[in-house]
Formats: structure tokens, C-alpha cells, sequence
């Protein structure tokens, strides 16, 4: 049997090895992280702060390497939801398009061309062991909607009850900062 030791060692080396292509890209490791990220968070997460929570770092690296990606044009600033003081930012048609060179795509097939049940395997574990990290540091931990405590779903609405909205089909999907695995649920 694998060591919990040997395992923690091996996905730090896979991560180094993903991120190794990034020295040669045209975006830092970091900015390239911000893309994804802001690809994959829903329209509440897509802010300064939710970022810098994701990313693990602080709020002024994280806008720092949001104003960057501003700065290349392969994101742009929106208001947020909360009132106008907020920032959101969205990727531009830009930013959807460097996406396809993402430094990740090899780790991508790698993962790709593991049997089904391998995948599946990973695709359950990789999850608790960041939410069960995140609860160690305290720091939040980031899920969908569908796997939410704070989500009331139906086949025409979706409502989130820690933000008490009406969710976008769309937004569901996405990675939240207000997901809460293990909360209880709110009543409307």
C-alpha cells in the first residue's frame, strides 16, 4: 500500500511537472491559474477576493495578477453582484481563445487516457482530499452548485440559499466561493 507520505509527494512532482511547460507560455503560472479559474467560477465567485481564496494567496497579489490579465486584454472588469463598489471580471473572446493553449492540455491527456474507472477514482478523491485540506487551513472550499448544501434545484429554477437568488442554469455548474458541502440547508 501506498504511503500517505509517497501519495502527497507524488501529486506535488505531478503538479510541478504540469506547470514545467508554463516557463515557455505567455502568461505566468499564476495568471494562467486566474484564466482557468475565471473559466470555470460561477458570476458571484468571479471576484478579487474569490480568486485570491482559490489561488491560496493574498487579495493584493490576486487583483494584482487580475489588473495583468486586464492589462493583455484577456479579461475584462464588470460590476459586481453585491453593489457597485464590487468588481467582477469576465474572460474576453481573447482569453476564451489562449485557453486552447493552456499549458495543462498535456496533464489533460494524460488524465484523458486513464480507464474510466481510474478517472472516477481520482475524480472523488481529488475533491475530498482539497475539501479536507481546505478544512485543516480553515480556508474555503470550492464545489457546484449540485453538490452543495446551499442549493435548492429544480427542473426550471435553481435558488441558492446562502446568497438567497435565483440561480442561472448556467451558473450551477461552476465553481462557487459559497459552497458549503456540509451546511446545513437554508428554507426559503
Amino acid at each position: 500500500m501506498v504511503s500517505p507520505e509517497e501519495i502527497s509527494e507524488l501529486l506535488i512532482h505531478l503538479g510541478r511537472a504540469a506547470r514545467a511547460e508554463d516557463q515557455n507560455a505567455q502568461l505566468t503560472p499564476a495568471q494562467w491559474t486566474a484564466l482557468r479559474y475565471l473559466s470555470r467560477a460561477n458570476t458571484a465567485s468571479r471576484t478579487p477576493s474569490a480568486f485570491a481564496s482559490f489561488h491560496a494567496t493574498t487579495r493584493g497579489t490576486a487583483t494584482q495578477t487580475l489588473k495583468a490579465l486586464e492589462g493583455k486584454a484577456l479579461i475584462c472588469r464588470g460590476a459586481g453582484l453585491s453593489d457597485g463598489r464590487a468588481v467582477c471580471y469576465d474572460l474576453t473572446e481573447e482569453g476564451r481563445s489562449l485557453l486552447s493553449a493552456d499549458p495543462l492540455r498535456d496533464l489533460i491527456r494524460a488524465v484523458a487516457g486513464l480507464d474510466e474507472t481510474t478517472r472516477d477514482c481520482l475524480g472523488q478523491a481529488l475533491p475530498k482530499l482539497v475539501s479536507t485540506l481546505a478544512a485543516l487551513r480553515e480556508a474555503p472550499s470550492f464545489g457546484t452548485c449540485h453538490d452543495c448544501r446551499h442549493f435548492e434545484g429544480a427542473p426550471q429554477s435553481a435558488f441558492c440559499a446562502c446568497m438567497s437568488r435565483v440561480l442561472a442554469a448556467c451558473d450551477t455548474g461552476l465553481l462557487c466561493v459559497n459552497f458549503n458541502k456540509d451546511a446545513p440547508p437554508k428554507l426559503r
